[in-house]
């Protein structure tokens, strides 16, 4: 942490206050692509978060076709088969975020959605997990990665964990954990993306922003969904704040915080460490956020 500066974006916030005659197009459309079978959860949760901390529209593109049916606990999510035409699909609905990568799966559906993503003009973009991994398998998506972060800056933002960031990298995750400042320096310079290394002090950092770290957070984070939270937190932030003067290296500094503040609060309670759910943050991250504004 002494190599540095804090992360300190709570006070961001208060850009999201809402007007009394602003509408659910005042808050963004968002499509969350991945769930592929067995892998549903990932993005039921991402969408939950995104859904909760405030955009307008949440809409899920599912590759399990099992799975698609309407959330009985959540039915304002918009769960829909993921079309063998993303271009079509992305084209007509006019999408204000993209974020794909939870549960995605490595298929060739996964691929097309990938491709399509990262092809698509200058709107926000969070990728995460199998989006990371398919990334770091191909020099032709690395080069569309690139290729987009030349012509729209920082509207493209990573999360990868310490083993997403080991397989972009050609490291070991040890070698990765050993130096993390180094890391995140290298995967900046490597995507030219926002990149949000996560992990103990999550960091985060930009082609235009040296890396922060996040003083917050607690072992109970180590569960399978955390990461998925955090996508649908920065794509529900980012949404918002293009109507709300936030752009997307301020929202994901924001949700980041706001993630590991959460958790820590739920800590403070009562409430883990041990047993801590993403889902039991979800509602703790909602709770923060509005008392901030």
């Amino acid at each position: 942490m002494a190599f540095h500066n804090q992360l300190n974006a709570l006070p961001l916030a208060v850009r999201l206050k809402r007007e009394p005659a602003e509408h659910k197009g005042s808050a963004g459309k968002v499509i969350l692509i991945g769930g592929a079978p067995g892998m549903a959860g990932a993005l039921i949760l991402a969408g939950n978060a995104c859904l909760h901390l405030g955009a307008g529209w949440t809409m899920l593109e599912m590759l399990d076709s099992a799975s698609v049916h309407v959330d009985i606990d959540h039915p304002e999510l918009m769960i829909r088969l993921a079309d063998h035409n993303p271009n079509t699909v992305l084209i007509n609905n006019k999408p204000d975020l993209l974020a794909i990568g939870p549960g995605l799966g490595r298929s060739g559906t996964a691929i097309a959605w990938l491709q399509s993503t990262l092809a698509l003009e200058n709107i926000p973009l969070v990728l995460d997990a199998d989006a990371l991994n398919l990334i770091s398998e191909s020099e032709n998506l690395l080069a569309a990665l690139k290729k987009r972060n030349q012509e729209f800056l920082e509207a493209t933002v990573l999360t990868p964990h310490p083993g997403e960031a080991a397989k972009l990298l050609k490291l070991t995750t040890e070698q990765i954990q050993s130096d993390r400042e180094s890391t995140i320096e290298k995967l900046v310079s490597l995507t030219g993306s926002i990149v949000v290394l996560k992990g103990q002090h999550t960091l985060i950092a930009s082609p235009h922003h040296p890396a922060l770290v996040c003083a917050e957070g607690n072992p109970g984070m180590g569960t399978g969904g955390m990461g998925d939270i955090l996508t649908g937190g920065i794509a529900a932030l980012a949404a918002q704040g293009i109507r709300h003067h936030l752009d997307l290296w301020q929202a994901s500094c924001l949700a980041v915080q706001l993630h590991a503040s959460a958790a820590d609060s739920l800590v403070s309670k009562g409430i883990g460490a041990i047993g801590l759910t993403p889902s039991e943050t979800i509602f703790e991250m909602r709770s923060l956020l509005n008392k901030l504004l």
